[in-house]
């Protein structure tokens, strides 16, 4: 029987495996190996024409989100081109946005994982 995890807000879902006796640090753990495994996904979309915006895709984590990142300082320009400027009339890729969606089903899977081995501390199994 196949079964699916919907995480409808990241804070609600934080409080729900604290109280639920989640250890907090594997949480980040498995935030950060998600966020791994979409940058694949959105280092193939990003858009090349010098390669530095994907010189500047990164990964990180906190105990609430996995976070891939894109620009820095000397490549400023990494929001405009995945979300657009209308002003400027230029329209933004969605790279980033379209490569986590992509890789979804398999960063998915680290969290349906991580809540059932929760659950099976919190039932004493």
């Amino acid at each position: 029987m196949a079964t699916a995890l919907f995480v409808v807000g990241q804070r609600r879902f934080v409080a729900t495996m604290r109280k639920a006796g989640a250890d907090l640090e594997e949480l980040r753990m498995v935030n950060a190996q998600a966020a791994k495994t979409a940058l694949p996904a959105v280092r193939a979309r990003v858009p090349r024409r010098s390669g530095r915006l994907a010189g500047t895709l990164r990964t990180g984590a906190t105990k609430r989100a996995g976070i891939v990142r894109a620009g820095r300082k000397s490549v400023p320009y990494a929001g405009v081109v995945n979300y657009g400027w209308p002003a400027h009339h230029i329209t933004g890729r969605l790279f980033a946005n379209n490569g986590v969606a992509a890789s979804e089903p398999q960063w998915t899977r680290l969290y349906e994982q991580f809540v059932s081995k929760t659950m099976k501390q919190v039932k004493g199994a």
